[in-house]
């Protein structure tokens, strides 16, 4: 061993302190307040000592972050790689805790510091990178797989404002910036060293594809720590740079503006999530921004399996034929559907492979998750966009078809129609790729996310895709992650749910919550549920006094429905429901009822106009009702401004009531009902999404569930829908809409709503009219089952016990088994084996060579163009 050899060996992960008392915690702290914040404690601000802790915690993060990472990188499992569009993280810091087990130690340690945790944590912004179930779901996802100690990966996007923060302005929504990085954030690490080149435009001749733009994809890493293991994985986001940086010339000249654009224009590209696509501009800066993730996230995937080198020291991989056993890619909806030419492109055009090899090496890789049921929600591009943005990947795309095209043929002679049905290119109204279809044709397996969805989906959207590739197909039943959802959002009640069941073991076996059935006639347990609901009603009514305002009665039922603001939710159920309610208080002011404060939460997106007036309907409705002296404390309305994560865990834990009301065939799966039940909440729905399989798991009785079957609705629909039936028949039905129409709720602009009310006579795509008398008979039958305590709290108790299936731990070892076929249980930390100790030599292995690196140059070539060298790690990360 050389000399400098011996020295590095200083170097060592064993010195980094361990949490391991309150005291080493506090010695922590006051070493990242001073060194690393650089304050005391006379100037620091909340900010600031919420820095402190965040570092202090992130510190008992990296030892086991690289040492998972070393790992991989010396035995090599099978990789799994979740590419999406969206991670809708919330906050990082309660979860490192809890998922740590330092939680405990860390809320000591402050309270002798004089320092309130919860404080603390308030500072800390939701990551910006997600906004509905479908990024919520991928986070969940990757806490799973790092708590099964699986050797997973997230490739996503670093937005820089994310979605945008919503404000109630007068009732309406407004979009303000979502400057969730302002104060940095200390979670995350920049890596340019793994910074990756981006081509578009240009053109494609018999020399390949030319005269191309080019930006730079700069490379974030967060942690992600599994619960109670020594597994910390990677999720990876991209953000957009220029590739020619700062001209100098222009900004001699005077032309300080042109000296800046290049930069300006490539990191427009990360800045903002989802863009208004109602303009040409916003359609092309949404592919460029969905080409910019699966180019450099594909990139590092081939990067990476080609950097092993067996025995170290050995040659780096050449063959791909072992690719698709090492490496499986999971799409996440079809917005990372362009990582299947993308890899065609790598391997044909960069690694030389023939056809036929690359495409079977592609279609054994990927796999494929359906998010939808609505045709209009499927990705269609415009040929002309992709012929001038991905002229390369268009004529890829072309070649999938024609040899997809040909099988079909030879499968079905002479059946043209069945073609045009099959066909990635759809020709009308304009030639249009399909994404949705190029991502069943390119995958190997292809999943639905609840029972019925999987099955609508085989039955309706992909029925002729079903019988080309019959084996292809499956379902995949969503699921939540406990440690968030429930030991974190809710300790008190999971603290008594260890108690009961004598051990913490649930928390990553959620199915032995069952065990918690046979306590339902347990009047003291009972009682104790309704005790921490109370309470977190209590902290709930508190926050929102303290946050908006708004006081509410925390002896009424909290009845909830926060999700994406969108028809096919049914929000303006909700609100016809609410007005029911309204209107028989007016007409019987005498009226004894269960007092309700309903809360409703969710954004609108930008460019949705329908939505968006449902938002101002629910807060005028809002303003009248609240406001009403005969109302009185038996209804409130409340819409929660800005729904978010951190939002959720407080809302979500306080709930009595969770709507899950949307027409039944049109919710895939939905995750928040699933959060509801686990924290017991009842749920009133229809027979769509997992709604059917939490039924069957809890029973009939501990469930309401109200309107059409899907079989129904296609009933209706096939028969000729006349909403204005429904409405002319309803006398209560009929007022709530009349008064909507005439101004009542909005007299300073009587004819503002009439868009919502001509729609629901008239068109009524989801059927609200048809299902109205079903949900208020329903919600009556809600409030009779709330005035009986005893029922209403066995009915919670077995909703809690009833949510094992619906862990994400469950759904992510189903992806294993079915799909990914990757091992689990891989410890990066062998038993009493130090951080930094050796690791298991392989036979042959040289000495000293943890870490091979690579030197290479990313080549611009656009004349004048500056781009530095990246060092790209071939070892851990």
């Amino acid at each position: 061993m050389t000399d400098t050899s011996y020295r590095k060996k200083q170097i060592s992960m064993r010195h980094i302190p361990q949490l391991e008392d309150v005291s080493a915690v506090k010695a922590a702290f006051n070493r990242h307040l001073h060194q690393t914040v650089v304050k005391d404690r006379h100037v620091a601000t909340t900010l600031d000592f919420y820095k402190t802790i965040a570092h202090t915690v992130r510190d008992q993060m990296v030892g086991k972050w690289i040492r998972t990472q070393q790992h991989y990188y010396t035995e090599d499992p099978k990789r799994v790689y979740y590419l999406s569009m969206e991670y809708l993280m919330g906050r990082s810091l309660t979860n490192a805790m809890v998922n740590l087990g330092i939680d405990s130690e860390i809320e000591e340690a402050l309270y002798e510091l004089g320092l309130d945790l919860e404080e603390l944590q308030e500072e800390e912004e939701d990551a910006g990178l997600g906004n509905g179930g479908l990024g919520r779901l991928a986070a969940c996802f990757l806490d799973s797989m790092a708590t099964l100690g699986m050797s997973a990966y997230g490739y996503g996007l670093r937005y820089e404002h994310g979605i945008f923060t919503q404000k109630i302005e007068n009732g309406y929504q407004v979009e303000q910036p979502d400057e969730w990085l302002q104060f940095g954030n200390c979670w995350e690490l920049g890596r340019p060293e793994y910074t990756i080149p981006i081509k578009w435009y240009g053109h494609v001749g018999p020399d390949g594809w030319k005269d191309c733009q080019q930006v730079l994809a700069m490379a974030y890493d967060y942690p992600i720590p599994g619960y109670n293991n020594s597994t910390v994985n990677t999720m990876r986001l991209w953000a957009a740079k220029s590739a020619k940086g700062f001209d100098l010339s222009y900004f001699n000249h005077g032309d300080y503006i042109r000296a800046v654009l290049d930069r300006t224009n490539a990191e427009n590209i990360s800045r903002v999530l989802y863009p208004n696509d109602n303009q040409l501009e916003g359609k092309e800066l949404r592919l460029k921004q969905e080409y910019l993730m699966v180019s450099a996230s594909v990139q590092d995937i081939v990067r990476r399996y080609k950097s092993y080198k067996s025995h170290f020291g050995g040659e780096r991989r050449s063959s791909f034929d072992q690719f698709h056993e090492k490496v499986a890619i999971q799409l996440n909806d079809t917005h990372p559907a362009l990582a299947i030419p993308e890899l065609m492109r790598i391997f044909m055009d960069e690694e030389h492979l023939p056809w036929a090899q690359a495409w079977g090496i592609c279609c054994k890789t990927f796999a494929y998750t359906n998010h939808t049921l609505l045709p209009e929600a499927l990705e269609r591009w415009p040929v002309a966009m992709l012929e001038h943005i991905l002229p390369r990947h268009l004529q890829i795309i072309y070649e999938i078809n024609a040899q997809h095209l040909k099988a079909v043929l030879e499968k079905w002679p002479n059946d043209i129609d069945r073609m045009r049905r099959l066909s990635i290119v759809e020709e009308v109204p304009e030639k249009r790729i399909n994404m949705a279809y190029l991502a069943v044709v390119g995958s190997h397996a292809v999943n639905g996310v609840a029972a019925i969805h999987s099955q609508l989906l085989v039955q309706t959207m992909f029925k002729d895709f079903h019988e080309m590739f019959p084996d292809r197909f499956q379902n995949k039943t969503n699921g939540i992650t406990p440690r968030r959802w429930l030991r974190q959002c809710n300790p008190a009640l999971s603290d008594a749910i260890s108690d009961k069941l004598g051990s913490n073991s649930w928390i990553t076996h959620l199915d032995e919550l069952k065990k918690l059935i046979p306590f339902q006639d347990d009047t003291v347990f009972l009682k104790t549920l309704h005790r921490l609901k109370k309470e977190n009603k209590v902290r709930f009514a508190e926050y929102l006094e303290q946050t908006c305002g708004f006081k509410i009665n925390v002896d009424s039922m909290f009845d909830c429905q926060v999700k994406r603001i969108h028809e096919y939710k049914r929000q303006m159920l909700n609100a016809l429901h609410i007005i029911t309610l309204y209107n028989r208080i007016k007409q019987d002011p005498d009226l004894n009822m269960v007092p309700r404060t309903i809360m409703i939460g969710g954004k609108a997106a930008p460019g949705y106009h329908t939505a968006k007036k449902i938002i101002k309907l629910i807060n005028s409705v809002a303003q009248v009702v609240n406001n009403d002296p005969i109302v009185g404390d038996r209804l409130k309305v409340l819409f929660l401004e800005n729904y978010r994560v951190s939002l959720a865990e407080k809302v979500i834990p306080a709930t009595d009531l969770s709507e899950q009301i949307s027409l039944a065939g049109t919710e895939a799966s939905g995750t928040g009902n699933m959060k509801f039940m686990a924290n017991g909440a009842l749920t009133i729905g229809t027979l769509d999404g997992a709604n059917i399989e939490m039924m069957e798991e809890m029973g009939e009785n501990n469930i309401f569930i109200f309107g059409m079957t899907v079989d129904e609705v296609t009933a209706l629909r096939h028969k000729g829908y006349n909403p204005k039936e429904y409405y002319e028949a309803n006398p209560e039905l009929k007022k709530a809409i009349d008064q909507i129409h005439s101004g009542f709720f909005c007299p300073e602009q009587a004819d503002l709503f009439h868009d919502l009310t001509y729609h629901l006579l008239n068109h009524d795509t989801y059927c609200l009219l048809a299902d109205y008398a079903a949900y208020i008979k329903c919600q009556d039958q809600v409030s009779i089952a709330y005035e009986d305590q005893k029922r209403w709290l066995k009915m919670c108790l077995h909703n809690i016990a009833s949510v094992g299936k619906f862990s994400s731990d469950r759904t992510i070892l189903e992806y294993t088994k079915d799909i990914w076929h990757a091992p689990t249980s891989v410890n990066p930390t062998l038993p009493n084996q130090p951080l930094d100790s050796p690791l298991p030599a392989k036979e042959g292995a040289a000495k000293d060579k943890e870490l091979h690196r690579e030197h290479r140059v990313i080549k611009e070539p656009h004349k004048g163009a500056v781009v530095k060298n990246s060092v790209l790690a071939d070892g851990q990360f």
